[in-house]
């Protein structure tokens, strides 16, 4: 089996050197115990670092073959990067996995992977067994990102980030799906064929920053929504459609007291209509102008990304 090992990176020069000389040894291990073959190789992919990211990963290469690397001509963001990876590597191999530069995620899971992987699966989910470690404000976050997208219509694993193993055919699957705002934990399943899971404890980062704070979840929670779900737009025309009832109703509740002879000033509640309507009105507009944006984007069809170095075993 011929396993291809893709890393985005993006600063990571504190953590480059321990990830490296860790993957060396499990991938060492690996092929000692005939489990993958000695052409298997590391992939680092350098998005677009402001520090000696790149400067490391060219140094690797020449010290050892067993790393390869790939610069984008500019940062495009985690899942771009991602992406050029496995695009880059597919007909290089059998299987690629793909993992964070932090080694959070725990690299003994690469065994069960590719156990699962001969038994015949295409995709092999590494899945959090527990949140034990994290803060109570982080596990509430995230278990509230996994059930908003699973209740905005986008099928997610859960506890999944992108810490997964993809087969020739399923790599083959998803460079099919053309579009520019990638969300590839939503993708992914939509590929289908066999697939299933390995659970494994996440540990601490042993050095330099999360790439994710709280506004860049915000942000990628909203991306993975509006890019895979047209269910906030039925949302709002639910929305509409319950004012409108409640306008007619309160229509009928109006001309009743007047006929009645009761009259009331109503200041207070026509502002707080003219308030709720013109706030429901504007994030209507935003919602859809955030799909509209999206379409924009799209219809370009400009490069999710471009390579301006490749480091392989022919340089």
């Amino acid at each position: 089996m011929k396993l291809y090992l893709v890393v985005p990176c993006y600063n990571e020069e504190e953590v480059l050197p321990e990830t490296s000389s860790r993957l060396k040894e499990k991938f060492t291990s690996l092929i000692s115990q005939g489990k993958i073959g000695e052409d298997s190789r590391i992939v680092f992919v350098n998005d677009g670092s402001k520090d000696k990211t790149w400067e490391l990963i060219c140094d690797l290469h020449k010290s050892d073959k067993l790393f390869r690397g790939i610069c984008l001509s500019r940062n495009r963001g985690h899942q771009n990067a991602l992406l050029a990876g496995l695009m880059t590597v597919m007909d290089e191999c059998d299987a690629a996995i793909s993992m964070d530069a932090d080694l959070q995620d725990d690299i003994n899971a690469i065994d069960e992977m590719i156990d699962k992987y001969n038994e015949g699966y295409d995709v092999v989910y590494g899945v959090r067994s527990s949140r034990k470690k994290d803060t109570f404000f982080k596990r509430t976050t995230a278990q509230g990102f996994y059930k908003l997208m699973r209740a905005m219509g986008v099928d997610t694993v859960y506890n999944h980030a992108d810490y997964r193993l993809m087969s020739q055919r399923a790599l083959k699957g998803l460079s099919e799906f053309k579009e520019v705002n990638l969300f590839l934990r939503g993708m992914v399943p939509l590929i289908g064929f066999r697939h299933t899971t390995v659970t494994y404890e996440r540990g601490e980062r042993f050095a330099g920053e999360s790439k994710y704070p709280l506004k860049k979840m915000l942000a990628f929670a909203f991306e993975g929504i509006t890019s895979l779900s047209i269910k906030p737009i039925r949302l709002i025309c639910t929305l509409g459609v319950l004012i409108f009832c409640v306008s007619i109703g309160m229509l009928i509740y109006s001309l009743v007291r007047h006929f009645m002879g009761y009259t009331v000033d109503g200041w207070a509640s026509l502002a707080v209509s003219i308030w709720a309507l013109g706030g429901i009105q504007l994030l209507a507009i935003g919602v859809i102008g955030e799909y509209i944006g999206k379409i924009y984007l799209e219809s370009k069809h400009r490069p999710r990304y471009l390579i301006s170095d490749y480091l392989n075993d022919d340089n």
